[in-house]
């Protein structure tokens, strides 16, 4: 994956500059994050076709994706973080005086937003997990954000400032008990004598979800971390450009959409398509449950814990050949076959059942 970089900030941040911090963000991909997600991609500066970016037709992306710098938080120019172009083509911002108000080198920011592009570059990724609220004893739907929880926390490289990132595990623990031996993020900071858990935040952090409860997004921080409510209430400044935008606001993803069909592009692909005829397969799958049988079987088999037969017969569980059967003995695999194989396992000798396993 190749990631174009647009340099946008009209002299703040020279190229020079840039492709120093692109070269160690660079090295952090793949020496820091791909030995954990195994996803890769680089970051690449190329030139600039206009005064002023253009997000619904991208001109300067010439990777997979592209991410421009920009000096000022100008939500009718900017679409916003990680949001899609009309191409389908995945792309964001990194507002550099968003990043000079909350005290955070703008190469973080870069980092940020390269690696959670990387992760989720069509902003679509969510995962189950348990609800921040300890006293909120149920699942919700958390984005899929590579850096958010712990995005105060930064490391260097060749000199340069680069966030730190959570792990694969982080995303696989419940409220209470973290996988055996888990790291959850790249640094491994602890705080109060306890480094990050599984959904879990580290001061400065915040993180994002859907309430299927409530049918809404929600953003959580720890209690009393004013770090965190500064940050989250700075980048509010982006308004439509804010990633979050992305999962709760279906009404600026339809706004988007008719800006690109106005300017003619994707007409035909809009054309209205027939609505597709489905069906529940966990109806049907109850129905044979309860059904008659099938497949020759007794009334009202289960397929989850096999098919049973005649004498010897268990499928889904390992599947035994019918001893004595004529038909197995002809193809050598029941009682007393020379060197004959269940479907399950190895006949021992001459004389040997098949082992299940």
């Amino acid at each position: 994956m190749i990631i174009s970089i647009v340099n946008h900030t009209k002299g703040k941040v020279t190229d020079e500059e840039l492709q120093t911090a692109i070269r160690a963000i660079n090295r952090q991909i793949a020496e820091d994050f791909v030995p954990y997600w195994s996803m890769a991609a680089t970051l690449r500066l190329e030139g600039r076709s206009a005064a002023e970016p253009d997000s619904a037709q991208t001109a300067d992306m010439r990777g997979d994706a592209v991410i421009y710098l920009w000096d000022e938080v100008d939500v009718d120019g900017a679409l916003g973080y990680h949001f899609q172009n009309n191409r389908g083509i995945p792309f964001g911002f990194v507002f550099t005086s968003i990043a000079e108000e909350i005290g955070e080198p703008w190469s973080a920011t870069l980092s940020h937003e390269a690696l959670e592009l990387i992760g989720d570059p069509e902003t679509n990724l969510l995962v189950i997990g348990p609800h921040p609220d300890p006293a909120q004893d149920r699942e919700v739907f958390h984005w899929f954000e590579m850096c958010d929880a712990v995005q105060a926390e930064t490391y260097e490289i060749d000199g340069i400032k680069v966030s730190n990132f959570v792990l694969p595990l982080y995303f696989t623990g419940t409220r209470e008990t973290d996988e055996p031996g888990a790291r959850n993020d790249y640094l491994g900071r602890a705080y109060k004598g306890q480094a990050l858990r599984s959904f879990g935040i580290n001061p400065g952090g915040y993180i994002g979800f859907f309430d299927p409860e409530l049918g809404r997004h929600d953003t959580y921080s720890l209690r009393g971390d004013a770090m965190a409510k500064e940050r989250y209430e700075v980048k509010l400044q982006a308004k439509e450009a804010r990633r979050a935008v992305r999962y709760g606001s279906p009404e600026v993803r339809a706004k988007f959409q008719r800006k690109a069909l106005a300017g003619g592009r994707r007409a035909a692909a809009a054309a209205a398509r027939p609505a597709l005829v489905v069906c529940s397969l966990t109806e049907e799958s109850a129905a044979v449950v309860a059904g008659p049988g099938r497949l020759g079987t007794s009334k009202g088999p289960s397929l989850a814990k096999g098919i049973e037969g005649r004498k010897g017969t268990m499928l889904a569980k390992g599947t035994a050949i019918m001893k004595g059967t004529a038909a197995a003995k002809k193809t050598g695999v029941a009682k007393g076959s020379s060197g004959g194989r269940s479907l399950g396992g190895s006949s021992r000798s001459g004389q040997g059942k098949g082992k299940l396993r």
